[in-house]
């Protein structure tokens, strides 16, 4: 994921880690995820270059490792919450990794390990991607709402507003009409504050015009939500 300008969470192609040293092993999780309808964007890693931390990542996967190089690895990506596979060659390791990290949803290498794992990681991607795209929908809602009411606020505002706008540009005309009772300075600065009220006046007559141009479309969109309620129980009888 990543944020745009606007503040709102933008989901991107999700991206699976692989770590493991042994080579063959991510090849095979990577090759065989080709065959595969969606096929996410790879980082794959030893355990030497395992960094403490990622910047980004969907899934975690977990191949073969040096002993020493075990917890290295798991602890961090145990804190995070993100899904976490890992297989393991024999039945003491997998052991280790239940009790110390329980998190990880652990496999044995038997005949089957790699589509199981492809199985079971491709859901963990495809659950991601549907919170991170239910999290940017929350958030983009949050900022609609926050526009909404700022766009109520100025419309409920906008007839006290025109009243101010009024007596300024009444004032100002009155005191623009009588040649010579101010100094060119002055009436520069009169002509200045009344040229900006009519700006802001158009302003607010443009809020006026929008809010009657969204209740026709709302009445529209309920005119035709009624029209296909009608259809859908006249196909239903």
């Amino acid at each position: 994921m990543r944020t745009s300008d606007e503040g709102i969470v933008q989901v991107e192609h999700p991206t699976v880690l692989v770590i493991s040293d042994d080579v063959e092993f991510s090849r095979s999780v990577t090759a065989r995820w080709q065959t595969e309808r969606n096929v996410p964007t790879f980082t794959m890693l030893s355990g030497d270059l395992w960094p403490r931390s990622v910047d980004s990542f969907e899934v975690a996967i977990v191949g073969p490792l040096r002993r020493e190089l075990l917890s290295v690895v798991l602890e961090p990506l145990h804190s995070t919450l993100q899904p976490l596979f890992c297989v393991c060659q024999d039945a003491r390791t997998a052991q280790l990794v239940r009790e110390r990290w329980p998190r990880t949803s652990v496999l044995r290498c038997d005949e089957n390990w790699l589509d199981v794992l492809i199985v079971a990681a491709s859901e963990a991607v495809r659950r991601a991607a549907a919170e991170a795209r239910a999290r940017a929908a929350e958030q983009m809602c949050s900022t609609l709402e926050c526009h909404a009411m700022l766009g109520r606020y100025m419309l409920e505002m906008r007839h006290g507003l025109n009243n101010a706008l009024t007596s300024l540009l009444g004032n100002s005309d009155l005191l623009l009409i009588e040649p010579g009772s101010l100094s060119a300075q002055a009436r520069a600065q009169i002509e200045t504050i009344r040229n900006m009220t009519l700006r802001i006046h158009e302003v607010l007559q443009r809020f006026s015009s929008l809010e009657k141009e969204m209740n026709v479309v709302a009445q529209q969109v309920e005119r035709d939500s009624g029209k296909c309620r009608v259809a859908a129980a006249a196909a239903g009888d």
